[in-house]
C-alpha cells in the first residue's frame, strides 16, 4: 500500500545505544525484543539498518554512543549516523532505502517520545508503510508507560493516504518467515 516504489521491508533499529537505554523503562526486555526482531529479519533475509545518534551530549565513538552490548550488527547490515531526532533528517537513509527497494519500515528502538516518534512520522510523510514493534521501543521519561502506549495507539489510528501503519508486538510480527 505504500506510495513509495519498491516492495521490500526493512528493519530500522534506532538509537539502541548504551547511553540512550541505560536507564530506559524495561530496558532488558526491550533490548531482548529488538535482538529477537533482528534475528527474525535475518532469517527472512530482510535488511537491517542500525541508526546511531550523536550530539553534544551523546558523543560519537564513546562507550555511551556504542550500541547496547546485547546487539550484534553483522557485515551485511547497514549503518546510518544522525544528529537529529528523525532518522531521515540530513542522513542518507532515504537513498539507502530506495537502493534496497524498501516501501515498508519495521521500526524498533529508542527513545519513544523523540527519535522513534519523529522517525515513524517522517517515514509515513515520505510514503512508507510503518510497523512499529509495540514492545521493542522505550524511553527513560518518568511517564514512560504512557508515552509508549500513546505512540502505540497513534500508530494504530493515524491515517495517511495510500499508506498502512500499525503497532504490533514482537511475538506477533512476521516478515513472512
Amino acid at each position: 500500500m505504500a506510495t513509495r516504489p519498491g516492495n521490500r521491508s526493512v528493519l530500522l533499529v534506532v538509537d539502541v545505544q548504551s547511553g540512550v537505554v541505560a536507564s530506559a523503562h524495561r530496558r532488558d526486555e526491550t533490548v531482548a525484543n529488538v535482538a529477537a526482531m533482528v534475528e527474525k529479519a535475518r532469517r527472512a533475509e530482510v535488511p537491517v539498518v542500525w541508526v546511531q545518534h550523536s550530539d553534544d551530549e551523546l558523543v560519537a565513538n564513546t562507550d555511551e554512543w556504542e550500541l547496547a552490548s546485547e546487539l550484534s550488527p553483522q557485515g551485511q547490515d547497514h549503518r546510518i549516523h544522525k544528529h537529529f531526532n528523525s532518522s531521515f533528517e540530513e542522513t542518507d537513509l532515504e537513498s539507502l532505502l530506495d537502493s534496497l527497494g524498501a516501501s515498508k519500515i519495521v521500526l524498533a528502538g529508542a527513545a519513544t517520545n523523540w527519535c522513534i516518534r519523529a522517525t515513524a512520522y517522517g517515514a509515513l510523510e515520505r510514503g512508507y508503510d510503518v510497523s512499529l514493534i509495540s514492545d521493542a521501543h522505550t524511553t527513560g521519561s518518568p511517564h514512560t508507560p504512557e508515552i509508549i502506549e500513546d505512540l502505540n495507539t497513534a500508530m494504530q489510528w493515524l491515517s495517511y493516504p495510500g499508506r498502512k501503519n500499525e503497532a504490533v508486538a514482537m511475538a506477533n510480527y512476521s516478515f513472512g518467515e
